[in-house]
C-alpha cells in the first residue's frame, strides 16, 4: 500500500501518506477518469467516459478514503553545488 500511495501522490501532484496499516502485496483494478483530459486535434470530441473521479473510485471500488491533513514530510534542500575539480 505504501507504493500505491506514492504512485497515487504522483498522479495527484500531492504527497499521499499510507495510513491503512495494511502490509503485503495486492492486485486490483481501479477504473477512473482523470480530471484533465488532453484532447488531440482542432475539434476533439467530448470525453465519453462514465468512470468516476479518482476520489470516488478509491472509495467505491477499494474502500479507501483520501483525507486532507497537515503533517511533516521529509525534504532535501541543496543550498549549494559545485562541479568537482579535475584530478
Amino acid at each position: 500500500m505504501e507504493q500505491f500511495a506514492k504512485r497515487l501522490g504522483g498522479q495527484l501532484g500531492r504527497t499521499v501518506v499510507d495510513r491503512t496499516g495494511l502490509a503485503g502485496n495486492f492486485a486490483f483494478d481501479l477504473e477512473w477518469t482523470p480530471d484533465t483530459i488532453q484532447p488531440i486535434g482542432p475539434n476533439p470530441p467530448p470525453a465519453q467516459s462514465s468512470d468516476p473521479s479518482i476520489f470516488t473510485a478509491l472509495q467505491e471500488q477499494l474502500g479507501l478514503k483520501l483525507e486532507v491533513t497537515r503533517g511533516q514530510i521529509e525534504i532535501l534542500v541543496v543550498d549549494h553545488a559545485e562541479r568537482p575539480s579535475e584530478n
